[in-house]
C-alpha cells in the first residue's frame, strides 16, 4: 500500500512541476535592454517610466501563460492577430497609445515568441 501511495505522489509532483510557459525572445537590443534594465541605451527608444513598468509587466504575463490563446484571459491586454501591412503579427496593449507586436511559433509544446517592436499605435 505504501508503494502506490508513494507512486501517486511523485507522478502528481512531475505534473506540477513541468512547465510550458512561453519561451520569450527580443528581435531587437533596445526591447531587451528596457526589459532587463529599464531603459533602452540609444537616445531614438526613449519611453516614459510608467510606458516602461507596464512593458516590463506585461512580458512577465506573456512569459507567465503557456500560449498565446491564454492571452484572451486578459482583457485589458487586447490580444489580436494583426491583419493588412502587419499580417502574421500578434499585438497585445501596454496602454491606449503603445503595443507590442511579436510572432509567434510552436516547437513541440513550447510556445516561441519573438517581441518585434514596442510600438506607437498611431504613428
Amino acid at each position: 500500500m505504501f508503494a502506490k501511495f508513494a507512486n501517486i505522489n511523485i507522478s502528481y509532483y512531475f505534473c506540477c512541476t513541468f512547465e510550458t510557459n512561453m519561451e520569450i525572445t527580443f528581435e531587437k537590443d533596445y526591447l531587451r535592454q528596457l526589459f532587463y534594465e529599464g531603459k533602452a541605451k540609444d537616445k531614438q527608444h526613449l519611453y516614459q517610466p510608467h510606458i516602461i513598468k507596464k512593458y516590463v509587466q506585461i512580458v512577465n504575463i506573456m512569459d507567465s501563460v503557456d500560449t498565446t490563446t491564454d492571452l484572451l484571459r486578459y482583457r485589458s491586454l487586447h490580444y489580436e492577430k494583426l491583419i493588412g501591412e502587419k499580417a502574421g503579427l500578434e499585438s497585445v496593449r501596454v496602454n491606449d497609445q503603445y503595443r507590442i507586436e511579436f510572432r509567434t511559433s510552436t516547437d513541440g509544446q513550447i510556445t516561441l515568441c519573438n517581441i518585434t517592436e514596442l510600438s506607437n499605435h498611431y504613428k
